[in-house]
């Protein structure tokens, strides 16, 4: 089996993977995006492991580390992104550019449009 196809099937996963990442708003598409673009590599890692006939199998073994690490990104990121969705009630990346929340960022739609009722600011103060 000739190394090109491996390599070309590889290089069609990262384009996706690029361009998921830089073309999508949403952080858990965005998180499949990293993912498409570590198995691209895991591939390349593998095909090159069985054309070079390894005997330790060292590509094989940096797939098994690549996937380890990648599941723990994984867990780590929709953990934040979770947190992230509770905070702001979005997880549109465009809308997620500033660190610091305000206090009219991080009250939920409903609670601001009582408050405007009562004729109270975003800050629970009485205009």
């Amino acid at each position: 089996m000739h190394v090109v196809y491996p390599l070309v099937v590889a290089a069609l996963l990262f384009s996706v993977g690029v361009y998921g990442v830089l073309a999508r708003r949403n952080a858990i598409l965005v998180l499949m995006s990293v993912e498409l673009m570590l198995n691209a590599v895991n591939l390349n890692l593998v095909a090159f492991d069985v054309w070079l006939r390894d005997r330790l199998h060292g590509g094989q073994v940096l797939t098994l580390f690549t996937i380890v690490i990648a599941a723990a990104e994984v867990g780590l990121g929709l953990a934040i992104v979770l947190l992230v969705f509770r905070n702001r009630a979005t997880i549109d990346v465009d809308r997620l550019r500033a660190l610091a929340e305000s206090d009219a960022d991080s009250l939920p739609r409903e609670l601001l449009e009582e408050s405007d009722d009562l004729g109270v600011a975003g800050r629970g103060v009485a205009q």
